[in-house]
């Protein structure tokens, strides 16, 4: 099973793991910035160390330097700068006797001042040289002067100004990621709010969720709200189903139990012969009203995820009627009018088979004695597809139409139904987005289930 993390902390990594990039990427270019800042400072320094030298020689020829030239080479970024000043023959002139190894080498007319990193008594400096024309007690001529200092000092301001560029970056991710998590923990606070407020409701309690909530979380209140009206609707459609059967089946079971004690206690075989055939009949009858409960309740909770299924509704309805023609009704004459079109339709395929068996069971139960004809069409278009039957019996006015696809509506009293036929056929169309259609004639009825375009395929 795939562990889950808390969403503060999730949020937490999501905004500090980039920012501990960031940081580190700053951190790698003020290293580097660091180094060429220092690297600039000290070499401006040896420059104005140099010059400062060069110029105090020329005035006072080599006896002596300035105080603030002085002050320049005993503290220069930090440290002490050597130096020593050379005249066109090669004689010192002042400064120290011992130069640092790794000075480069010019030639007469070079008078290009360089940068070079050499040795000093064992240890790596960095210095300068500078060539300029000067003249020192009446000789003139090129005259070097070189300054150095020890690479040291340059490295342990490198780090002084590392450390402390570290310090406020580390601070200020710190401080960063502070505020992320409380700034996250009080974010996160309507959610809190929000289970709190789903925990204190009870089992019975399906109302939707009215509280308010950011933006972001409205799409999961949402969908909550919408899965608890289907459990809602659920929960009353089940309620409402063991209401009705309870109502239904109570009178045709005491029918059932009063006949069954008749049988029992019937005075000759002749008399528990017919209260068994009554029985039978009766048993009959209460299993058929209880198939109709099912399958009323079955209607109810046809889905998108059950509509899936594509067949053909001519081999469909050719089917049912056969099975209605196997079996006697009073000469009653049931037939098909299909046409040679292959159509497909796209449906819960149990449930509209059983709501054209119901039309035409309830043609047969309800047509009266002059019914003679039941006849099953279909037809379609680029809007609809249509499935008639339609018979010549004693049809139906408007107000018992009415009646008829009432739950439990019976248009006459003497009837046998279970008043459950049309309303599971007004069920299945509603469920697949269609409808039924009621139409009286002279004489017949017409019952058409229209299905819309979209549950259709024709070929």
């Amino acid at each position: 099973m795939k562990r889950s993390y808390s969403l503060r902390i999730r949020l937490t990594l999501i905004i500090l793991i980039p920012l501990l990039f960031v940081a580190g990427a700053a951190g790698f270019w003020q290293l580097n910035n660091a180094r060429l800042t220092a690297g600039d400072v000290f070499d401006r320094s040896l420059q104005s160390a140099a010059l400062a030298v060069s110029n105090d020689v020329a005035l006072s020829s080599g006896d002596a330097l300035g105080v603030e030239t002085r002050r320049i080479l005993a503290d220069t970024s930090g440290g002490r700068v050597y130096y020593h000043v050379y005249a066109p023959d090669g004689v010192i002139v002042a400064g120290y006797a011992t130069p640092p190894a790794g000075i480069p080498t010019a030639t007469d007319g070079d008078l290009n001042a360089v940068y070079f990193n050499g040795e000093y008594l064992g240890r790596e400096v960095r210095g300068y040289r500078m060539r300029t024309h000067m003249q020192v007690d009446g000789f003139s001529g090129v005259f070097t002067t070189t300054v150095w200092q020890d690479v040291r000092i340059r490295s342990t301001f490198v780090r002084a100004l590392i450390l402390r560029s570290l310090v406020v970056i580390s601070s200020i991710i710190l401080s960063l990621a502070l505020i992320v998590w409380f700034g996250v923990r009080i974010g996160l606070r309507p959610l809190n709010d929000l289970q709190q407020a789903i925990d204190l409701r009870s089992g019975d309690d399906l109302k939707a969720i009215q509280r308010a909530v950011p933006a972001e979380v409205k799409g999961i209140v949402r969908t909550l709200n919408r899965l608890l009206g289907q459990v809602s609707d659920a929960m009353a459609t089940q309620g409402e189903f063991i209401s009705n059967a309870a109502h239904q089946l109570r009178n045709p079971l005491a029918g059932v139990l009063a006949l069954a004690e008749s049988v029992r206690s019937a005075r000759s075989e002749v008399a528990m012969r017919e209260r068994a055939e009554d029985l039978v009949k009766a048993a009959k009858e209460t299993s058929q009203l209880a198939q109709k409960l099912l399958t009323y309740e079955r209607a109810k909770s046809i889905s998108p995820a059950s509509e899936k299924e594509i067949f053909s509704l001519r081999d469909l309805l050719n089917e049912l009627v056969l099975e209605f023609q196997a079996v006697p009704h009073r000469g009653i004459e049931i037939d098909a009018s299909l046409g040679d079109e292959v159509l497909e339709i796209t449906a819960d395929r149990t449930m509209v088979r059983e709501a054209v068996a119901n039309l035409i069971d309830n043609a047969l139960k309800h047509g009266g004695p002059k019914l003679s004809r039941i006849s099953v069409s279909c037809e379609s278009n680029e809007a609809a597809v249509s499935i008639s039957v339609e018979d010549d019996g004693r049809g139906l006015n408007q107000e018992e139409i009415q009646t008829a696809l009432q739950r439990f509506g019976q248009v006459s009293a003497n009837s046998d139904g279970s008043g459950l036929g049309l309303p599971i056929v007004v069920r299945v169309a509603e469920r697949h987005g269609g409808s039924l259609e009621l139409t009286t004639g002279e004489p017949g009825l017409k019952a058409r289930i229209s299905l819309p375009a979209g549950f259709t395929g024709k070929h």
